[in-house]
Formats: structure tokens, C-alpha cells, sequence
């Protein structure tokens, strides 16, 4: 990470500094992803909540930032041409550090950009469309968890995201290991990692409820042209690392096992 996305990300934490309005996703040799949580109200104090993720390239900021943007208030169609207008004003501000900028942007210029919407409606939110992705591909993410004390529950709440956000993949566990492989579009796999990681999904030592702060990110990558996906979501248990080596060798995922999961043991 350059020296100037550390500043910008310091800067960020420090402004938006509420709980759940700030969070690192993903940090790796190929970028930063980060989520801010921020509200708008109008003229009639009726508030908008929004959730941002910008997945910073290792150039950025020398190149735009990739963005998700989503709301219980807005529609998915409001919600992308929101996304759409940011990035058309983060145009103007290449070559310097420009995510407080957008926000605050859009703070003051929401209702006109997006007028007076109307709620979203049950198949926006859970648009019954198969294999639907933002640019035509389909994207593989792998993140591992360091544990889950209540089991039954957080694999639960897992199985809900995933159906609703029309991902395919595995929920595997092997002793302690314990890996999530998803396959979809990818503003769908971003909103999942923004609900693992804002949701409380598990309990803490004393039983209460917490969130997720003890996952990471293996690899993110575009499947590649051809290749089938997984149809379906399972959550399976597996006896042996052979039997699990063997799953993703099936999937075709080999890459994947070799250069992230064996590393795990």
C-alpha cells in the first residue's frame, strides 16, 4: 500500500470514527478495499443510509477506484446510477486522493442526483435473475475464518446471504480450518463481505453476540472464460486434507488450493 492510500485510510477512520461507518475489508498485493456506512437526510429529515465499498488498485490513485454502492432505501437501479455519477465525478480527480472527497459530494448532492425514489421493491432487492454479473464475468472469492462458537447459527445467517445475493460456492470445514468459497457477481461477493464483516454473525467468549473480526480475504479473481462455476451453495465437512484438495481440483480451482489453502496447514 503507497503512502498516500495509508494517509487517505487513516484520514477516513478518523472522520468516520461511529461504529460500523468505517472498515478495512481487504488488504493485499493487488489493492485495499474499504466500507463506509454514512447517512443523508433531506429536506424533510427522512434519511437515506448508504453503504460504500471502493476497492482501491494498486495504482489508485493514478486510476479510478471500483465502486459498490447499496441502500435498504434505494432500489438496485438507484443504486447503481448513484455508483455510476460517483465514478463520474471521481474522473475529475485523478491523481489525488479523492474518497472524502465522493463522499461528501454525494452527501450534498444525493436528491438531485437521484430525485425523490421509491422504495425498492421485493424483486429489487432479490432479483430472481441467474447468473447476472456487472461486467459479464464471474468472479471467485475465497476467505477464511478463524473460528465460529455458534456453529448452527452463523452457518444459518451464512446460507441467507449467499441466497439472497444469487451466490454459488462452499461453506468447508476441515478440524479447525474453516474456508468460504463464493462465485457470483462480484458487487454481490462485495456485499457479502460487507455484511460478514458489519453483521454480527457469532458469539464472544461470554456468549454475547459480536461481529467478524477475524476474517480474511485469500484471493479475489475473475473465473475464467469456460469454465463452469458452482450451481449450487453447500456447506460440507470434510475427513481428510485429500478429500478437500479433491473438491477444488473437481471445481478446477487447483490454483487456488495450491497457492492459498495448503498454506493453511
Amino acid at each position: 500500500m503507497s503512502e498516500i492510500v495509508l494517509e487517505e485510510i487513516s484520514a477516513l477512520s478518523a472522520i468516520y470514527c461511529g461504529e460500523g461507518e468505517f472498515e478495512v475489508l481487504s488488504l493485499s498485493e493487488n489493492g485495499t478495499t474499504v466500507m463506509i456506512q454514512t447517512g443523508v437526510q433531506d429536506a424533510a429529515e427522512l434519511e437515506t443510509h448508504l453503504r460504500l465499498v471502493f476497492d482501491l488498485p494498486i495504482t489508485y490513485p493514478s486510476c479510478l477506484p471500483s465502486l459498490s454502492v447499496s441502500s435498504e432505501e434505494l432500489s438496485r437501479a438507484h443504486c447503481k446510477a448513484l455508483r455510476d455519477k460517483i465514478l463520474d465525478e471521481a474522473q475529475k480527480h485523478l491523481s489525488e486522493p479523492m474518497i472524502h472527497h465522493l463522499l461528501l459530494w454525494t452527501q450534498q448532492n444525493l436528491h438531485n442526483l437521484i430525485g425523490h425514489p421509491k422504495p425498492p421493491t421485493s424483486d429489487e432487492l432479490h432479483p430472481r435473475s441467474e447468473d447476472t454479473t456487472t461486467d459479464g464475468r464471474i468472479w471467485t472469492m475465497l476467505l477464511h475464518l478463524d473460528h465460529m462458537r455458534a456453529k448452527n447459527k452463523y452457518v444459518k445467517i451464512v446460507e441467507k446471504w449467499v441466497t439472497d445475493l444469487k451466490l454459488c460456492g462452499r461453506l468447508m470445514f476441515l478440524g479447525k480450518i474453516i474456508l468460504i468459497l463464493l462465485q457470483g457477481d462480484r458487487d454481490s461477493i462485495r456485499d457479502y463481505l460487507v455484511l460478514q464483516k458489519t453483521c454480527k454473525v457469532d458469539v464472544d467468549s461470554s456468549g454475547k453476540r459480536c461481529k467478524e473480526k477475524m476474517m480474511s480475504v485469500l484471493c479475489e479473481t475473475i473465473l475464467p472464460l469456460g469454465h463452469v462455476r458452482f450451481s449450487t451453495f453447500e456447506v460440507k465437512e470434510y475427513g481428510s486434507i485429500s478429500d478437500l484438495q479433491t473438491e477444488f481440483e473437481t471445481a478446477g480451482l487447483e490454483k487456488i488450493y495450491s497457492e492459498y489453502v495448503q498454506t493453511l496447514f
